[in-house]
């Protein structure tokens, strides 16, 4: 008899023991019985036979996750406090499929002939992609180090650079990881690789049908896959001959996770540059300060567009005010096109009564809800909640209820009132809910069908807009107040990536409501100038300078989740290297009906961090390692 420790699949339970007359190989995924339950799990490791009984393993797959998966996965599981079935949870594995001898000569007549077509396109493609002398010496830094930055101008030409990499790597028969913070960004993305690499492009993310995971699997098994794309589930994928990660827009927030594992894919795929023995590039116009300090940069400015672009300031709060409205009228008049970009959807964020004051919060989160005409009804962008919109104050019986906090249906709306005859759309995830739907809208702007677009963060992520001459900015003073050690960077990061999406072929305006106008025109032009100045304002507090956790509790029963957090809070005033921050109330006390507390820890090293949260984690304790989000 064989015994076997099985880590559960996307269980929190750490690794059970079991028994199997055959030798199975570690990393195999099988199935097993737990509580009369039938599920899978992964084979992690060999055992002694324990003291106790154990149940047998039911059955081997012809399906199994690498030496380096499975080491990636302790990895993550450590670094981010979770259990190893978790952690395997978000991997892909590899599918073994038993041939015939004959089948095995055919399929390596197959990969010969499949490696023959790509070093012919490769001759093919090889004089297409034309580097500048500027883009030739960063790819030339690039390839001298493990990780590194490409620290580049919106419009310099860094995606030449990385399909160039492409090429490097298809040649030496290795394949690339492309990662791009969201699924918005596929679509453009994935229609300029297929084109220049045709079928050797593989994009994978959330929104694939079965079908369509199934032969990109297929691809990526066989080897035809040599770029594999998307958001970060993609650096999770059974990737053979893996050469290169490159990490596009690396400063982007959507690489971290918000549940368990609350990973960081940035981080992850800079850990598996070492794992896997291969470069790491990060790449952005507005690298974050972490990365930025941490690693060689090499500077690529400007663009390939000549025109000029002019930022001008308006000190006002977040309207759509008698300057923005003659600015989009002279576009209108001049047949061109506007960007307006704003961080809350919905009409507006948030119903109160003008005589009591009373704000309308979602019964089930401490949050005011969004206010949705189209449907009627107040939303809770946290939990989902939905009622429909009162005509009365239910505290005081008064009408006049007033709302605050513009959101892009309400602009989208005030606009096509001004101005009737403009073809004016919404560009954020209330609208934009699926890839096709994505497409769709990114054409019809692009062909001029579209006017004005008015959009969240998705606006600003990375799109091509060709015939954008004015860029509205609304909302950035919101940004720039929130309680986030980040707050600067995050608001002067949106400002150029959104004044990015315009003056790519025109000149262009971009005007910006602040009344914080010193902080960002002292800066808009001079990322790197903020990043030292921001050198100094972190050092000996946060990132990248000092390690942060924050640990959440949250229970229906609010004396049950501070018990909790009390309790761990006591067990952690032991440890002498690391710093209590805080504790209490989170500042959303409460989010789908569950009261919230937490814990900030601060320390000079992770390892301290790591030991000290080991030795007193509670059953409540949710571990958000470099924590992202304060809210």
């Amino acid at each position: 008899m064989h015994y076997y420790n099985i880590a559960l699949i996307n269980s929190p339970l750490e690794p059970f023991t079991y028994q199997s007359l055959d030798i199975i190989e570690i990393g195999t995924r099988v199935k097993v019985v737990v509580k009369n339950r039938e599920l899978d799990g992964v084979l992690v490791t060999a055992c002694e036979k324990p003291d106790f009984k154990t149940s047998e393993i039911l059955e081997a797959y012809n399906y199994t996750y690498s030496q380096k998966q499975l080491a990636l996965a302790k990895f993550i599981s450590s670094y981010y406090i979770c259990s190893l079935g978790e952690a395997l949870g978000i991997m892909v594995g590899y599918e073994s499929v038993c041939h015939s001898k004959l089948d095995l000569e055919s399929h390596e007549i197959l990969n010969q002939v499949q490696d023959d077509d790509c070093c012919h396109s490769k001759l093919d493609l090889e004089s297409s992609i034309k580097l500048s002398l500027k883009q030739q010496e960063a790819l030339i830094f690039l390839k001298k180090h493990k990780v590194s930055l490409l620290f580049g101008d919106t419009g310099s030409g860094k995606t030449e650079i990385y399909m160039r990499y492409f090429e490097e790597m298809m040649q030496e028969k290795k394949r690339s990881i492309f990662l791009m913070p969201e699924i918005s960004l596929t679509p453009q993305m994935s229609q300029r690789l297929h084109k220049h690499f045709g079928d050797a492009v593989v994009m994978w993310h959330s929104k694939l049908t079965p079908k369509q995971k199934k032969e990109a699997l297929a691809k990526i098994y066989d080897g035809r896959a040599q770029i594999i794309a998307g958001p970060r589930s993609a650096l999770f994928l059974p990737i053979k001959e893996l050469g290169l990660i490159v990490v596009d827009e690396e400063h982007d927030d959507s690489y971290k996770s918000s549940s368990r594992p609350r990973y960081n894919a940035r981080d992850i795929a800079i850990y598996m540059g070492k794992l896997y023995d291969i470069p790491v590039v990060l790449g952005s116009a507005t690298p974050s300060l972490s990365t930025y300090v941490k690693f060689p940069h090499t500077r690529v400015r400007g663009g390939h567009f000549s025109s000029k672009k002019e930022f001008a300031y308006e000190r006002s709060s977040e309207k759509l005010s008698s300057v923005i409205l003659a600015n989009l009228k002279e576009v209108l008049d001049a047949k061109e096109q506007a960007i307006i970009f704003l961080p809350t959807r919905a009409n507006f964020k948030y119903l109160l009564c003008a005589d009591c004051g009373y704000t309308y919060k979602c019964v089930f989160c401490s949050v005011g809800m969004s206010i949705h005409q189209k449907t009627h009804s107040l939303n809770c962008h946290y939990c989902n909640f939905t009622q429909a919109i009162p005509q009365k104050c239910s505290e005081c019986n008064s009408p006049n209820l007033i709302s605050t906090r513009l959101g892009t249906a309400e602009v989208v709306k005030e606009i096509k009132r001004e101005f009737s005859e403009a073809e004016i759309e919404q560009f954020d995830r209330d609208v934009i809910t699926t890839s096709n739907k994505l497409k769709k809208a990114l054409k019809r702007f692009n062909d001029k069908e579209i006017d004005i677009l008015v959009g969240t963060q998705m606006i600003s992520k990375g799109h091509d807009y060709h015939g954008v001459s004015l860029a509205v900015i609304l909302g950035l003073d919101n940004m720039l107040n929130m309680s986030d050690y980040r707050a600067r960077e995050k608001a002067l990061s949106t400002l150029i990536q959104v004044a990015g999406r315009s003056g790519r072929k025109e000149s262009a305006k971009v005007l910006v409501q602040s009344f914080n106008e010193d902080f960002f025109s002292a800066y808009v032009g001079k990322y790197e100038d903020f990043l030292e100045d921001e050198k100094e304002y972190r050092k000996e507090l946060y990132p990248p300078y000092k390690k942060l956790c924050r640990i959440l509790f949250s229970h229906k029963n609010g004396i049950k989740a501070a018990d909790a957090m009390n309790e761990m809070l006591s067990c952690l005033r032991n440890f002498s290297n690391i710093e209590i921050v805080g504790f209490g109330k989170c500042g959303i006390e409460r989010v789908a009906d569950k009261y919230r507390f937490e814990i900030m820890l601060r320390s000079d090293k992770s390892t301290d961090l790591i030991k000290a949260i080991a030795a007193c984690k509670v059953t409540l304790a949710e571990v958000d390692m470099d924590p992202i989000d304060f809210s």
